[in-house]
């Protein structure tokens, strides 16, 4: 089997974004694999975050 990756970019870090992201994602067959946030030096929040999902693909090959 192959692994898919999406990676989904929020551009207004909150709470209420991200688990949209998620349940979003989540329920069109993606699983959870990380998040990642990008800072600026002037804040202490977030400017923005990446999630990442991933599923896996049958090989289109035949096993």
């Amino acid at each position: 089997m192959s692994v898919e990756y999406k990676v989904v970019e929020i551009t207004t870090v909150t709470d209420e974004a991200i688990e949209s992201v998620l349940n979003e994602w989540v329920a069109q067959g993606w699983s959870y694999d990380g998040l990642q946030f990008a800072m600026r030096e002037s804040s202490p929040r977030p400017c923005m975050a990446f999630v990442t999902f991933k599923r896996e693909l049958a090989d289109s090959a035949g096993d």
